[in-house]
């Protein structure tokens, strides 16, 4: 495990174009735990999206969101208290709600990225034998490293970046600048389009494909490969609902841990969640705060 120091300039509460550009340079020095925040400006909200993501029949507000706002606001200042920066997009795919909380920024993926490297396998090279598809599930659900490496090299790099990218339309994710692939760069927003797509099997692979990587999430292990915990964020905060995960970590962006929690939750699959949090601390406390600011969202462990 890692915990080198990249010494950049942190990205708090600049513009998503300008926080790319720092920390790319932050993460050319910053490394990831194996395998596998400032307060909003505006506070959370609940927002319309501008176009739906794929058709779907006119639906109510959810009451799930009622007083979600306030709850986000609160839980996105606690973790400031504790030097945390925290962003959170959540998703109604039923009724295309949002709920937002913290500053819009560039975010690291740290093994998050395997998501985009088993989608384009999987577009590719839709007839895996069993070697390869036991390697593919490992990579999701235990966040091996040694599949990630393999299948990155054997896709060509970054081009399984551009590739997902462009299919899906995600505006604002790009590849390493270093080539390697935990440091691809990304928002919640294109993050939360990527799972909406992917369930829908708009993206471009096909929905019983997209189950793969979704049921993978689902089995999602306590500990990665390496023994890294990830129970963290969406999977302990949202303890009495069943979720399919993909979870991220990397040490250090500047002094930061960063966490990043995401994946679908629901027995229907009918909400999609990101939670991203940089905090200069120990890796247990940065675990502990971004657990916490689900917990504050959901205090009964579950939407609604």
């Amino acid at each position: 495990m890692c915990r080198r120091s990249a010494r950049a300039t942190r990205v708090a509460a600049m513009p998503v174009v300008v926080a790319v550009v720092v920390l790319t340079a932050a993460l050319t020095s910053a490394c990831e735990a194996r395998v596998y925040g400032a307060p909003p400006a505006h506070g959370p909200q609940i927002v319309t999206p501008l176009a739906p993501v794929f058709d779907q029949p006119a639906a109510p507000p959810s009451a799930a969101f009622d007083g979600l706002p306030g709850r986000t606001e609160l839980a996105v200042s606690q973790a400031a208290d504790q030097g945390a920066r925290v962003n959170v997009l959540l998703l109604d795919r039923n009724t295309g709600q949002r709920v937002s909380g913290g500053a819009p920024r560039a975010l690291a993926t740290a093994s998050v990225a395997k998501l985009f490297i088993a989608d384009d396998l999987l577009f590719r090279e839709p007839n895996l034998d069993a070697a390869d598809r036991a390697k593919l599930e490992l990579m999701l659900r235990s966040s091996d490293d040694g599949a990630a490496e393999e299948f990155w090299e054997r896709g060509g790099g970054n081009v399984i970046i551009s590739r997902v990218a462009t299919r899906y339309g995600l505006g604002a994710t790009s590849g390493p600048g270093n080539g390697r692939w935990w440091n691809t760069l990304t928002t919640a927003g294109d993050l939360v389009r990527y799972y909406d797509m992917l369930l829908a099997g708009t993206g471009g692979l096909p929905q019983d494909r997209g189950n793969i990587i979704i049921g993978a999430l689902s089995q999602s292990t306590a500990t990665g490969v390496d023994g890294y915990p990830q129970r963290f964020g969406i999977p302990d905060g949202l303890s009495a609902e069943p979720v399919a995960v993909k979870q991220g970590w990397m040490c250090c962006i500047g002094a930061d841990w960063m966490h990043l929690s995401t994946g679908v939750i629901g027995p229907q699959r009918r909400y999609v969640m990101v939670v991203y949090s940089l905090q200069a601390t120990d890796d247990a406390t940065a675990r502990q705060t971004i657990t916490e600011v689900v917990k504050t969202m959901f205090p009964d462990g579950r939407i609604g």
